[in-house]
């Protein structure tokens, strides 16, 4: 399985949301290859999740992947509660 964790530039923002979705992951026992990028190269990859902002979500409408909104990056109880539901 292939995550994508999604910001707008890429950078800080979801290298921080791909830190803490592995450690989600790890803790629900689940194998992953866990990636960031910027929304713009994200909408040209081919995975199986894109984790993102609703505002970011919204730029990525079409994408086969299944896309999964975060509020709150830092929130690891928000993320599991998300990625339980959909992994």
């Amino acid at each position: 399985m292939k995550i994508l964790c999604v910001c707008g530039l890429g950078q800080g923002t979801s290298l921080i949301l791909r830190m803490n979705v592995e450690s989600v992951l790890r803790e629900l026992g689940v194998s992953a290859d866990v990636e960031h990028t910027d929304v713009s190269s994200a909408s040209g990859m081919s995975v199986d999740h894109i984790i993102t902002s609703n505002e970011l979500a919204q730029s990525l409408q079409g994408h086969s992947a299944n896309i999964v909104i975060v509020n709150n990056y830092f929130d690891l109880n928000e993320i599991k509660e998300k990625l339980k539901g959909t992994i």
